[in-house]
């Protein structure tokens, strides 16, 4: 790979915090039982593709978690059921909406709608689509692209599965500021994917980004941002809150698991997958050169090489 023409940081450190270190006992059990899956996996793919064991931990990793989000959606599911039930959290639905309708002016229906446009099924793939390549072209790598593709199929798929399960109906029209939505309710579209998809990106300029205020201003900017994306829905009367209180917690769940599958690839790919590799005579990939302009192979095939 040719030298890059900027400053380049490595892609497997946010500041000091080295990602492919897992400190605690289960982060270490999970790359074990990852490494041996893939490995296992690895002689029979190859057939098919010829992926290292990085890349096959990631995909395993992502589609065990897809399948875990799914269990988790109908949790919520049961747990929301309860809620309104025994009139729990569900309860502070009306007095949230009522609270919300009384601090409407026509200034402000106006602003709200056109943030709340931002994380609509427009302005949300498009914010994301300009960061992830903007990302990507600085790294030179199209990993930040598919991290991003990977994370918003994921959040859409949770978003039509948790509707269909639930069928909740969305607050009465009369207090909803136009033009008004007839999907179902429950979990907040807007607000899950844009959990998800915020997430992701915050994720990755931490990973670029090499001053604390940088760090800083994107962890606040990004968190802001979902956390008004999720009350604009309440405010507007499109979704009650625990449509939004579900949104929050099912995207920050399946950006985490994205982001622990990409961090699972660091880690395989830095070790160099020398047990894959051996027996075939290939060279042993290096952390050093994956984007780093050192000596060794990249494990990553979509790296792009000027």
């Amino acid at each position: 790979m040719a030298e890059p023409t900027h400053p380049q940081t490595p892609d497997d450190t946010i500041g000091a915090r080295d990602l492919t270190a897992w400190h605690t006992r289960f982060g270490r059990w999970l790359v074990s039982v990852f490494t041996a899956l893939a490995r296992t996996v690895r002689p029979a793919a190859g057939r098919v593709v010829d992926w290292s064991a990085a890349h096959l931990a990631f995909v395993i990793f992502a589609v065990v978690s897809l399948g875990l989000m799914a269990l988790l959606v109908e949790g919520v599911e049961q747990v929301y059921e309860s809620l309104t039930e025994r009139d729990g959290l569900a309860g502070l639905d009306q007095p949230v909406l009522d609270a919300m309708v009384a601090q409407r002016t026509p200034g402000l229906d106006s602003a709200v709608t056109t943030f709340t446009d931002l994380g609509g099924a427009v302005g949300m793939p498009i914010i994301a689509a300009v960061c992830a390549i903007a990302i990507a072209l600085w790294r030179r790598s199209w990993t930040p692209v598919v991290l991003t593709l990977i994370a918003a199929a994921g959040s859409v798929t949770m978003t039509v599965v948790g509707k269909d399960m639930v069928d909740r109906a969305r607050p009465p029209a009369a207090l909803a500021v136009p033009p008004l939505e007839v999907s179902p309710s429950f979990p907040s579209g807007h607000t899950l994917n844009a959990t998800v998809l915020i997430t992701m990106i915050v994720y990755l300029l931490l990973i670029e980004t090499t001053a604390t205020w940088q760090r800083v201003l994107a962890v606040t900017v990004g968190t802001a941002f979902v956390v008004l994306m999720g009350l604009s829905r309440v405010y507007l009367g499109h979704h009650w809150l625990t449509d939004v209180v579900a949104g929050w917690l099912i995207g920050l769940a399946w950006a985490l698991a994205v982001i622990t599958a990409h961090r699972l690839w660091l880690t395989l790919r830095d070790r160099g997958d020398r047990g894959d590799r051996g027996d075939r005579g290939e060279p042993a990939e290096t952390a050093e050169g994956y984007e780093r302009g050192g000596s060794g192979t990249s494990s990553d095939p979509t790296t792009v090489t000027p």
